[in-house]
């Protein structure tokens, strides 16, 4: 009864996280092409190297304290307010960090449009601050509807009301700043007006040691994240130019949004419905598996198609200024699969007692990869890609063999998603091929019709035809929306 309860309650977070996934999906979608659009590749470098900047910041002014609330099993007011008073002075400290070393970064990358990025960015950093325990009470409550919604609400005002009417004004880099201001600003305010919860300081607390043991592990494993995530960045625009980090910055996050879109809506239910299963492996496996089924499985033709894509998404959305960032789209796309499996993976590792795991297995990746991307360089963002490319796959299985042998199964289990999803693939490259073929009218918009819907409706065809080529875990979630694919579906009779 309890596991039933628990997976309906699941269920019903992610169907809510899903629906407020895509209608945030739209808005990056337009305001990222607007913003880009109107303020170019240098602008957005600035952004990028604060938005760095920030990330780096926020390991601990963002839920590094307040983390442990979603792993207990039990939650008091005095949980709460220890958590909230180690965040606060946190990330008070960080914005302070911040804001004083504005001008010596500035200086670092070498554009004085940097410092006044960072120091609005420290405004940001104090801000998520104050709201991160509210968002960790909602997604223990796998209260996934009002934190979509504020997440959705907030990104239009920020990035839509505040960030593009400024742009229009003439703000340049400076636009995106206040919207990322706005942004925090307004998700903060409506997180706690939803999650109310007490603020009066507490600096002791007899779980002292678990709540600092699990800050600590959240900020050395965050730590690590960010060097692999950011340093490509850094050196960039330390051999490069803002220039170019503007074109990078834009290529990656808009491959990495479908990634960043279904973990930010898996992961957090699979953490929390997880912390509830940590003592059956096995319901705690079959779950793990399953997600694993359908990113394989669905994602891995998605990403063939968008990267086969990628140059003319890039021409048609963000002009001939942008057309260099088609080629470092395309290369992120193919990532989309390892990405997903890695960011769903980890949830395993805090829910098996292993999270020190996640940093502790990836410290060797990030020890070759910083001279890597350093000595690459020199020779262009598309080498710089490539190496970072190779360190998300990597991370990926190394990540996801640490699981296998967390929840005792076997590599073997994974092989079937693995082939059905490349054979997938394999099919919606060929149709996009036969679609460039066909086509004599060589315009980025024509290209980009027709070898979607060649792509798209070859696939549609094949699992509508043979829903069985999906397999029986990936069919079994899709039948949950679509009823027509449950194995044991049948047409209704016509009546006479």
């Amino acid at each position: 009864m309890r596991a039933a309860k628990l997976r309906t309650l699941a269920e019903r977070a992610f169907k809510w996280s899903a629906m407020t996934t895509v209608g945030r999906f739209a808005l990056q979608l337009v305001a990222q092409v607007v913003l880009a659009r109107l303020l170019g590749p240098g602008n957005y470098g600035v952004y990028g190297i604060g938005m760095v900047a920030l990330t780096f910041a926020g390991f601990l002014s963002g839920n590094a304290f307040s983390y442990n609330l979603v792993l207990k099993k039990e939650v008091d007011d005095g949980d709460v307010r220890f958590a909230f008073t180690w965040q606060l002075m946190a990330g008070l400290f960080c914005s302070a960090a911040m804001f004083a070393m504005a001008g010596w970064l500035a200086g670092y990358f070498g554009d004085p449009r940097v410092e006044p990025m960072v120091q609005w960015m420290s405004v940001t950093c104090l801000l998520q601050c104050l709201g991160a325990t509210a968002s960790c009470l909602l997604t223990r409550d796998m209260n996934f509807r009002a934190l979509g919604l504020i997440q959705l609400g907030s990104y239009a005002a920020g990035y839509l009301i505040v960030g593009v009417p400024m742009a229009l004004y003439g703000f340049e880099a400076q636009a995106l700043a206040a919207a990322s201001v706005v942004q925090a600003g307004v998700a903060t305010a409506a997180m706690f007006a939803v999650r109310p919860h007490p603020i009066k300081p507490l600096l002791r607390h007899h779980l002292s040691a678990e709540t600092f043991d699990t800050g600590r592990t959240v900020f050395f494993t965050n730590m690590v994240n960010w060097l692999l995530t950011n340093v490509d960045r850094i050196v960039i625009g330390r051999l490069l130019s803002t220039h170019s980090v503007g074109l990078y910055n834009v290529a990656y996050n808009f491959a990495s949004i479908p990634y960043v879109l279904l973990v930010s809506s898996l992961q957090p239910t699979f953490l929390a419905a997880g912390a509830k299963l940590q003592d059956d492996l096995r319901q705690l496996g079959e779950a793990w598996l399953t997600m694993l089924a359908c990113v394989l499985v669905f994602l891995i033709p998605a990403g063939v198609l968008l990267s086969m894509l990628a140059g003319d998404l890039v021409m048609v959305l963000y002009g001939s200024a942008w057309s260099e960032a088609g080629w470092v789209m395309a290369v992120m796309f193919l990532c989309l699969p390892a990405w997903s499996c890695l960011g769903l993976s980890t949830p395993v590792l805090w829910n098996t007692r292993r999270k020190h795991l996640e940093a502790m297995l990836q410290l060797p990746v990030l020890a070759i990869a910083l001279p890597v991307w350093w000595l690459l360089a020199p020779l262009g963002i598309r080498a710089v890609v490539i190496a970072a490319a190779a360190a998300i796959v990597v991370r990926s299985i190394i990540i996801v063999g640490a699981c296998v042998r967390a929840l005792d199964l076997s590599w073997r289990m994974l092989v079937p998603f693995a082939l059905r999803g490349l054979a997938l693939g394999a099919v919606c490259a060929l149709a996009v091929l036969v679609g460039r073929q066909l086509l004599t009218l060589l315009h980025p918009l024509a290209t980009l019709i027709v070898e979607t819907c060649t792509g798209v409706g070859v696939l549609l065809v094949l699992t509508i035809a043979r829903p069985q080529v999906l397999g029986p875990e990936a069919r079994s979630v899709l039948s949950r929306l679509i009823p027509r694919f449950s194995p044991g579906w049948a047409a209704p009779e016509a009546r006479p």
